[in-house]
């Protein structure tokens, strides 16, 4: 694979591949329907004008160092102007013998040294906005990403989102100190083409005849790496996302000895990545062979013109020691190609973190939950929408609190769906979801996840430990909490058989998947407030252990509501309401004896009930 040019955006991953959109139309305003291209643009301008308030608010954020990097770099670029007039005015005294000289020498020994001094300011500088910049981008963007619904969350793939949080982020970073220093980049070739005039208008002509190929190149090179530095971050972000996949699934995989063919699909984009590598050398190349042919050229052609005005008379030594200084500067305008570089990718990085800062976040208000509430849940005409087509429909349910409930049915009903709506880890897009009374909408984010617990069938660990693990939440439980949430879950057992009972690193536990569960569980049971939802979390529990769970659950665990989301006909038995779901709709809520009767409910545990049997 070709490594991209200097600066370019490091080896990552691209996104999963998208489908065909075919010749689809957006819809436009009143009713009227617009090109699918115009569209396109539409959408492209929007992502552009993210990326740009982004990269202001990054800019913001640094504003005083980025401030600092302009200064310096002006006061860097304003000595470097001096110092060949100052240079070409001492080699004149010092050539007459002139007792004055030592005074210009010493001036331009202070202004090389400023110049150094100043220069590592810069760099100093630089590497502190970048550092700031990057941080901030990538706080925010995480915190979006956090915040946001996990349905939005989960348009990304977590190798995309790790390629935008890391390459994107930091490429996005260089941008405000970069945009700080462009100004100053460009002071010296302007400043040094003004020199050239007030030295002798037929040098500074010499160098004019070559500035519009100068101004071509930099355009040309601007207009080309845009394209090129954002289809590589695409390539970079799909292969990422599939070495993600593959790693998440290196068992699956052994197990079926496609090692081979999962290679080659995780390296898949690699020609499309070598291909878009070698065409951002081959115009970072182009752009720097150019202007290294074009601007010694273009010196060579000032000092031609320098030394025949020298001999005519026209010009003293100095000057024409200045005039070629000043053509060297006045043609380092070819280095402002690198800043357009960094500045594009930069621009093209942002666009890409600036998508996730778009993801909407979860609104909440400032209310709270009254005290000594029971835990009543209400549903009310809750519709929830996939890709436009309703999932929950029209779902009106009310579990009284301190009851247990069992959300049944069969396979996509909308169990788990219910269950992250009634725990507000969802939105629905029409109805409200009320706990004790009040609209979950509306209550302050730390009480409602204080008071609203959850427990997964395929539960993420975090901590050091594992009794970290369990305690991992808003508060931190006493000890003694830690431990008797485990003992309630079946965990407490196999934890205190680990070398170091609750205090084992998590990476030195190897955990089956029902421990896992039993973690989970735990950490549940650890946190539970009025309000207590098992989706499908006990489903990797043998039947003698999810008992003995159930009972603790009914006598260990803080007094609340549960909602469980449930496979087995043991569940849906020893639960106070069952809630059957079928097609997204409740079709009908009581008692498992009385709704045992119908044969279609029977049916729905036609396989759990052999199971539990």
């Amino acid at each position: 694979m070709t490594s991209p040019p200097p600066n370019a955006p490091g080896p990552a991953a691209p996104m999963r591949p998208a489908g065909p959109f075919g010749h689809a139309r957006a819809p436009g305003p009143a009713g009227t329907s617009r090109p699918a291209s115009r569209a396109s643009c539409d959408g492209k301008q929007h992502a552009a004008d993210r990326a740009e308030r982004v990269l202001w608010g990054a800019g913001r954020h640094s504003g005083g160092r980025a401030v600092a990097v302009l200064v310096c770099s002006v006061a860097s670029a304003l000595a470097a102007l001096a110092e060949p007039a100052v240079l070409g005015r001492s080699l004149d005294l010092l050539l007459a013998r002139d007792p004055g000289a030592s005074r210009w020498v010493t001036l331009c020994a202070a202004l090389i040294a400023a110049e150094v001094v100043l220069d590592a300011l810069v760099a100093l500088l630089t590497g502190t906005v970048n550092a700031r910049s990057t941080a901030w981008l990538r706080q925010r963007a995480l915190a979006r990403l956090l915040t946001a619904s996990p349905h939005h969350a989960a348009r990304f793939a977590p190798g995309d989102l790790a390629t935008r949080l890391t390459a994107n982020a930091t490429e996005a970073g260089t941008v405000p100190a970069t945009a700080a220093g462009a100004a100053a980049a460009l002071l010296p070739p302007l400043g040094a083409l003004v020199a050239l005039l007030l030295i002798d208008l037929w040098t500074a002509a010499a160098f004019l005849a070559g500035a519009p190929l100068l101004v071509l190149l930099l355009r040309s090179f601007a207009r080309t790496s845009s394209g090129t530095v954002s289809r590589y971050q695409r390539a970079q972000s799909a292969m990422a996302d599939r070495l993600v996949e593959a790693l998440a699934g290196a068992r699956t995989i052994a197990a079926a000895g496609t090692v081979v063919r999962e290679q080659r699909r995780v390296l898949a984009t690699l020609p499309e990545l070598a291909a878009e590598g070698r065409t951002m050398w081959l115009v970072y190349g182009r752009a720097v062979a150019r202007s290294g042919v074009l601007m010694p050229l273009l010196v060579c052609v000032v000092l031609a013109v320098g030394g025949a005005r020298l001999a005519s008379g026209a010009l003293d030594v100095g000057d024409l020691v200045a005039a070629s200084r000043y053509a060297s500067l006045a043609a380092g305008i070819g280095a402002v190609a690198g800043v357009l570089g960094a500045l594009v990718r930069g621009r093209t990085a942002a666009r890409r973190t600036a998508e996730l800062l778009a993801l909407p976040a979860v609104p909440h208000g400032r209310g709270a939950l009254p005290a000594g509430g029971t835990g009543t849940l209400e549903l009310r005409g809750v519709t929830v929408l996939r890709d436009g087509k309703p999932v929950l429909r029209g779902v009106d349910l009310l579990v009284p609190g301190g009851a247990t409930a069992a959300v049944v049915g069969r396979s996509g009903a909308g169990k788990s769906l219910l269950a992250a709506v009634a725990g507000r880890l969802v939105d629905p897009d029409e109805g409200s979801v009320l706990l004790d009374g009040v609209p979950l909408d509306s209550v302050e984010p730390g009480q409602l996840r204080r008071e609203v617990g959850h427990a997964f069938a395929r539960p993420a660990l975090f901590g050091t430990t594992v009794g970290d693990t369990i305690a991992f939440g808003t508060d931190v439980p006493a000890p003694g909490a830690v431990r008797s949430a485990a003992r309630a879950a079946g965990a407490d057992g196999f934890v205190t058989r680990l070398p170091y009972g609750y205090d084992t690193p998590l990476a030195d536990a190897p955990l089956s998947g029902g421990e896992l569960q039993r973690l989970g569980l735990a950490r549940a049971f650890a946190h539970a407030g009025r309000l207590l939802i098992l989706d499908d979390a006990m489903s990797g529990l043998d039947t003698v252990t999810q008992r003995q769970v159930e009972r603790a659950l009914a006598h260990d665990v803080r007094p609340g509501t549960r909602l469980v989301v449930a496979h087995r006909l043991s569940s849906a038995a020893r639960a106070d309401l069952v809630v059957w779901l079928d097609g997204g709709r409740v079709r009908a809520a009581g008692p498992h004896r009385t709704l045992w009767r119908d044969p279609a409910y029977r049916a729905v545990f036609a396989t759990a009930g052999a199971a539990d049997a």
